[in-house]
C-alpha cells in the first residue's frame, strides 16, 4: 500500500514562495506519472500540476508560469515550488499519481497566502 507523506507548506504573504514536499512509499515512485493536487474550503480537489516518469509537465492555467513541479525518482519525492502566491492559492495540496490517483491520500499540507 502506497503511502504518502507532504511537508513544506505554511502561512506566506501574497507575492511569497514555498516549496512542497512529497515523498512517496510503498509503490514504484519512478514509473509512474505524479501530480499535486489541492482542495480550497467548501470547493472540490483540482489537479494543479503532473509531471510523467519521464519528467514532461503540465500546469493547470492559474498556476502556469508560478510553479514548477519536479521529481527525484533517487528519493522517491516529488517537489512543488511555488512562486508569486496568491490568496487564491489558499488550500490543502496533496500529491498521488497522474492521471489516476491512489485509492487513499495523505495528510496534506496547509497553504495559507494571506497578508
Amino acid at each position: 500500500q502506497v503511502q504518502l507523506v507532504e511537508s513544506g507548506g505554511g502561512l506566506v504573504q501574497p507575492g511569497g514562495s514555498l516549496r512542497l514536499s512529497c515523498v512517496a512509499s510503498g509503490s514504484i515512485f519512478s514509473i509512474n506519472a505524479m501530480g499535486w493536487y489541492r482542495q480550497a474550503p467548501g470547493k472540490q480537489r483540482e489537479l494543479v500540476a503532473s509531471i510523467t516518469s519521464g519528467g514532461s509537465t503540465n500546469y493547470a492555467d492559474s498556476v502556469k508560469g508560478r510553479f514548477t513541479i519536479s521529481r527525484d525518482n533517487a528519493k522517491n519525492t516529488l517537489y512543488l515550488q511555488m512562486n508569486s502566491l496568491k490568496p487564491e492559492d489558499t488550500a490543502v495540496y496533496y500529491c498521488s499519481r497522474w492521471p489516476r490517483s491512489y485509492d487513499s491520500w495523505g495528510q496534506g499540507t496547509q497553504v495559507t497566502v494571506s497578508s
